[in-house]
């Protein structure tokens, strides 16, 4: 009976055919033929922590969970100094979570822990699984630098390392979370509620549930969180988080063609103002200024210190030139090659480029009461082509022969 219900099951299979099937015919009348196989992509839940798979449930602190493809991990540089002897190892250790959280965490006498370790941490209620990030000294320079109180008693504690039966329930409870956060906007649509649910983040323990939302105004989700509750059988918890963190939490690429800085290696964000864009001389459009949260370009912050360093020593552009042929006024300046150009009132459309040595030395004159003759006697000479020149041949291997 065993072999007739076998001998059934593999005739009633499906054979699998492949997609694409090409055929190629050598020079000696022999063919060929090869099959090519669709790659299929599984979902990885755990990338947003930190991890390019899943957690094995053996894993052995594996270059898995460490300095590989978390967004937000940090690079310990004191690891190759030798810790100072007699001094104790700081107990303190911070642990990632997903996306952009991070905590710290007290770690017991009796506990050693290396980076990229799986430990179960405390939490409100029950306890979290997180992933080791950094330890030792850099620690309390980090924890200097944010003010960090160390030494109160109710800072959370690190439990263990986690254990075989944890790593599975965390892995049953992240699985949850893409089919939770789809149920949960169709819920809040049904209840007419003006927010959106960006992510979930399930804890550890699969004893409670993260929703993240975005909203213009004040929403009253009471009447979600009851239904939520019911539906899920978890401990539900709202925050509500700005257009910046839904955009570092989603993904995407930047008119740079690049992935977005926010969701690869940003920690933190600072305010971006309309100054910024004035001093690099950027124009004021903001379809070319806003990124894709809707909020001015982190990146208008990247250079703008460079920038303040650089226009010290140019002069004002409120400033006026006077010359003998009349006056003229600014229009633009290229502040890294130190050249502005102005116009004459009576000729607007005429551009005259001038160093800015140049334009020092026409203000110092018209300080004392001189008038230059004219601005063209300091303009900058620059060298006209008047034939198009191709780059053709530019590349040629034999192009150093005659030099």
């Amino acid at each position: 009976m065993e072999n007739d219900a076998l001998q059934k099951e593999t005739t009633e299979a499906p054979q699998q055919v492949p997609e694409v099937q090409e055929i190629r015919e050598d020079p000696t009348g022999e063919t060929e033929s090869y099959e090519f196989h669709p790659i299929k992509m599984t979902p990885n839940p755990f990338l947003s922590r930190g991890c390019c798979q899943p957690p094995r449930m053996f894993h052995k602190n594996e270059s898995v969970f460490r300095h590989r493809c978390s967004k937000f991990d940090s690079f310990d540089w004191l690891q190759n100094i030798p810790p100072v002897e007699g001094k104790p190892v700081f107990d303190i250790v911070e642990v990632r979570f997903k996306n952009s959280r991070k905590d710290y965490f007290r770690v017991p006498p009796d506990l050693e822990l290396e980076v990229g370790d799986i430990v179960a941490v405390e939490a409100s209620p029950g306890h979290d699984i997180g992933i080791v990030c950094m330890q030792g000294e850099m620690v309390r320079f980090q924890l200097r630098k944010k003010n960090f109180q160390t030494g109160t008693d109710d800072m959370k504690k690190v439990y263990r390392k986690a254990r075989l039966t944890d790593i599975e329930k965390w892995v049953a409870a992240v699985e949850l979370e893409t089919s939770t956060m789809f149920r949960s906007r169709n819920i809040a649509e049904q209840l007419g509620l003006q927010m959106k649910i960006n992510d979930v983040e399930y804890q550890g323990d699969n004893t409670k549930a993260i929703f993240y939302y975005t909203a213009d105004d004040r929403v009253d989700f009471r009447e979600l969180i009851k239904i939520l509750a019911e539906e899920f059988k978890v401990r539900i918890e709202m925050r509500q988080i700005g257009a910046r963190q839904e955009a570092s939490r989603l993904g995407g690429l930047g008119s740079c063609g690049r992935e977005l800085c926010c969701s690869t290696w940003m920690s933190d964000f600072k305010s971006v103002t309309t100054g910024a864009a004035r001093v690099q001389q950027l124009s004021l459009n903001p379809q070319k200024l806003a990124g894709q949260c809707g909020k001015l370009k982190c990146c208008l912050n990247y250079e703008y210190e460079t920038y303040l360093d650089a226009i010290k020593d140019l002069p004002g552009s409120d400033i006026r030139l006077k010359t003998k042929r009349g006056e003229a006024v600014h229009q633009k300046t290229d502040i890294f090659r130190k050249t502005m150009w102005y116009s004459y009132l009576n000729d607007m459309n005429n551009l005259l480029a001038i160093p800015v040595d140049n334009v020092l030395k026409i203000m110092e004159e018209n300080k004392k009461g001189n008038l230059p003759e004219k601005l063209e006697d300091f303009c900058q000479t620059t060298e006209k082509k008047s034939e198009f020149e191709s780059g053709a041949g530019q590349d040629d291997l034999t192009r150093f022969d005659n030099q």
